[in-house]
């Protein structure tokens, strides 16, 4: 009994070891105290926030900055629910977060950006960084500033070195993910005409698609975002001249107007998307898809049918976006939300493979022009390098 304590206690020492180590260093958090005077603020009207590592040797003029997802809230409720939080203020937030992943600090565990400038951009404004509406209601004192926050930031960031920048990368996970594409011209139009600009977006090609109900339940909900946070003015205007505002917050109808090269890594089953778009509460009353979702090797065989359907419907959205020998992709299989920030999924030696290429290399090779990646993994659940989390 004393030696299997022992040896469990050893092992997550181990463990923690390990972590610690591929986690890199942690960053201390930033706040642009100058953005309230101008009302660029998160929900609660606290000052926006970020996290800077800055860069060394040949990466002292490289730019990376990531956006934090979280969601979005689409109505007052939710967002006086959200502005208590460190996703609706930067009180909430830690001071210090770790960089991993595509933000980690070494070579080894992140091979071409590890000695940028990295920035993580803290998300308090619930609107993928794009709500802009000047009233302030005093019974609830609700701020939707986020394209201003965006812009507060990014200009700092400039006084700060950026405008110097020889390569500049703008990426994102989730919300943050779909932010990086609808900001992705606007990144590269803040910097110097011969500045390098690419953007990635990590599990942020949202589809408009119907739930299990036959319900599009993600377009009402898009569409009360866009409503709520005062989206449209600050959505492409190349798509909203012809179509309605919130269908311009989902990829698939603005990606063909993004002019900057984009690389898109998504899982074909986002789990994010198979419990919020396929399978949402509303549509799944009983709760039959509880265990599906929470696991995709428990899901029935109507279940799973529903989820290769759902695939096939993403690729086709994937491919109506247009074809662009500048932009990259990386579509896996796996069941998971997220893996850009995540050192386990961006570069370790069991991360999940496409055509025997980890992410990291995948993203790499194609930032500097020297292998193009776009690549679709077969079906689920061909691929063994799948980890399949949530």
């Amino acid at each position: 009994m004393v030696n299997a304590r022992f040896s469990q206690g050893l092992n997550l020492l181990v463990f923690g070891l390990l972590l610690l180590k591929t986690d890199g260093l942690f960053v201390e958090i930033t706040y642009v105290e100058n953005a309230v005077a101008r009302g660029a603020v998160c929900l609660d009207g606290s000052p926006p926030a970020y996290h800077w590592d800055r860069g060394f040797g040949s990466g002292i003029n490289s730019w990376l900055v990531h956006l934090e997802g979280g969601g979005w809230c689409n109505n007052v409720t939710t967002c006086l629910k959200r502005k208590n939080t460190r996703l609706g203020s930067s009180k909430k937030m830690a001071t210090r977060i770790p960089f991993s992943g595509i933000l980690n600090n070494r070579r080894q565990y992140n091979p071409d950006f590890y000695n940028w400038n990295r920035v993580k951009v803290r998300y308090c404004d619930g609107s993928s960084y794009t709500g802009d509406v000047a009233a302030v209601n005093p019974a609830t004192n609700l701020h939707f500033r986020g394209a201003r926050v965006w812009l507060a930031v990014m200009e700092e960031l400039l006084a700060k070195g950026m405008r110097n920048a020889e390569n500049a990368v703008l990426s994102g996970c989730s919300a943050g993910g779909l932010a990086s594409i609808l900001h992705c011209d606007s990144f590269q139009a803040l910097l110097p005409m011969g500045t390098k600009v690419k953007c990635i977006s990590d599990a942020g090609y949202f589809i408009n698609a119907k739930d299990i109900s036959r319900v599009t339940h993600i377009q009402s909900y898009f569409s009360q975002i866009v409503a709520t946070h005062g989206s449209a003015k600050n959505l492409l205007p190349s798509c909203t001249s012809t179509m309605r505002p919130a269908l311009c917050f989902f990829p698939q109808y603005m990606v063909p107007q993004i002019q900057t090269p984009l690389f898109i890594i998504n899982a074909a089953y986002d789990s994010w998307q198979i419990r919020n778009i396929l399978a949402p509460a509303d549509a799944d009353p009983h709760g039959t898809w509880e265990s599906c979702k929470s696991n995709i090797k428990n899901c029935l065989p109507t279940q799973l049918k529903a989820m290769q359907a759902f695939r096939s419907q993403f690729l086709i959205s994937l491919f109506r976006s247009g074809k662009s020998s500048s932009r990259g992709m990386f579509i896996d299989s796996c069941y998971v939300h997220c893996q850009t920030e995540m050192q386990e999924f961006w570069y370790m030696t069991d991360s999940p493979e496409l055509n025997k290429t980890r992410i990291a290399k995948a993203v790499g090779d194609w930032f500097f022009d020297r292998i193009p990646f776009q690549k679709i993994d077969c079906p689920y659940p061909c691929n063994p390098t799948c980890r399949n989390q949530i």
